[in-house]
């Protein structure tokens, strides 16, 4: 009995480590379904070869987490397994076997429930958060209310091809601010990592770049190839995006 608990006690604080670990991830900028993914790589020691793996290690305060969640889940993943063999080999009899089982099997069913429970990880959520703003150096931000990440914006990062329509341009040449596009940075092999770029620079094949805008204009620019058709595509949503501006400036002069 005591080594079903003590097993079911190790699962559930396993869980938790990782969702704090996701969270203060997120905190550093990553996706929550990036962050999650990265903490629960790192902890269970399993996939952790993504291309992400290199954002991560080159980050200060993300390869702290990261190595933090090796070293404890080295520990716990073995705990566990222990836990869970002297759960079955300890008891004498069957009912106390079955009596292991069903407290392992309960507790898991409720882990679950917890783990996959809106509220629950909105609370936990919440409280995680205060106590890494109140107990680390960790720069909490909330970068989906900051960015606005609703209503259809969307931050991305797009690779540019030889024959992308944004390649071997300036940003004052592409002019994607009239299309409601922002380009927060250009990440360039062999070069340190240009942030807020200026209109002068100008984005090569093979370039990263980082934008902020309408997830609909990111489709646009994603298929536009070097010709004609590409410069349809963009007058098009240089139209759409001053109408959508001009709606709005009439709204605010209603109110």
């Amino acid at each position: 009995m005591i080594a079903a608990v003590t097993l079911f006690f190790i699962i559930t604080l396993s869980a938790l480590i990782t969702r704090v670990a996701a969270i203060a991830l997120a905190h550093t900028g990553l996706s929550t379904q990036s962050a999650r993914f990265q903490a629960r790589s790192a902890y269970t020691g399993s996939g952790y070869t993504s291309a992400e793996s290199e954002k991560i290690m080159n980050h200060p305060v993300r390869r702290k987490i990261i190595y933090s969640l090796m070293l404890i889940g080295n520990a716990g993943i073995v705990t566990a397994m222990s836990s869970l063999i002297l759960t079955f080999v300890l008891p004498d009899s069957n009912s106390a076997k079955l009596y292991g089982l069903l407290i392992v099997v309960v507790g898991l069913a409720i882990l679950w429930w917890a783990i996959r429970s809106d509220w629950v990880d909105r609370g936990l959520s919440k409280l995680i958060s205060k106590m890494l703003k109140k107990y680390t150096d960790i720069n909490v931000q909330d970068y989906a209310a900051v960015l606005h990440l609703h209503d259809n914006y969307h931050v991305s990062e797009m690779r540019v091809e030889k024959d992308s329509w944004l390649a071997n341009k300036t940003l004052i040449e592409l002019d994607l601010r009239k299309e409601g596009i922002t380009v927060l940075g250009i990440d360039r092999k062999g070069e340190d990592y240009l942030g807020s770029p200026s209109g002068n620079s100008k984005i090569l094949p093979h370039d990263v770049i980082t934008v902020y805008g309408k997830a609909e204009v990111f489709e646009s620019i994603y298929k536009r190839t070097r010709d004609f058709g590409g410069e349809v595509q963009h007058k098009k949503f240089v139209e759409k995006e001053a109408e959508r501006k001009k709606d709005q400036t009439t709204t605010e002069k209603e109110k």
